[in-house]
């Protein structure tokens, strides 16, 4: 399952979720207005009803809290771990272009003093060539 399908699947539960507890306290609200009680009784079902939905709300958020504080977390440790990794690649990097650098130098300078061997040889025998003719 693709990480889309798994967040709409996570949302969609969830929205499922809060319909049904909505759905239950609208019910439960209604069947206690509804029901032949006295007005003490009624209040006094109400008050309880809104207590156990109060606890409730604090358990989730309480929940909410320790997984978002988890996620946190993680998110973080990632984020440590890849800006070393990119801190050591990059050291690699600027080590290898250094390296390569060097050698290109010591390449050039080979070639540099071979062109200036052929050019002074070049140079004597020709002067060896004209020397002769003169």
């Amino acid at each position: 399952m693709s990480n889309m399908d798994n967040q709409n699947t996570v949302g969609n539960s969830s929205s499922f979720a809060k319909g049904l507890l909505i759905g239950g306290l609208i019910g439960a609200a209604a069947a206690l207005l509804f029901a032949p009680k006295p007005g003490r009784d009624l209040r006094s079902d109400l008050s309880e009803k809104i207590t156990v939905v109060s606890d409730k709300t604090k358990d989730v958020a309480s929940v909410v809290s320790s997984k978002a504080t988890d996620l946190a977390k993680t998110v973080t440790s990632k984020t440590a771990d890849v800006a070393k990794t990119v801190s050591e690649s990059k050291d690699n990097i600027v080590s290898s272009v250094t390296k390569a650098s060097a050698d290109i130098v010591d390449e050039a300078a080979k070639a540099d003093k071979e062109v200036m061997d052929a050019t002074a040889q070049a140079a004597e025998e020709t002067q060896k060539q004209l020397n002769a003719t003169s």
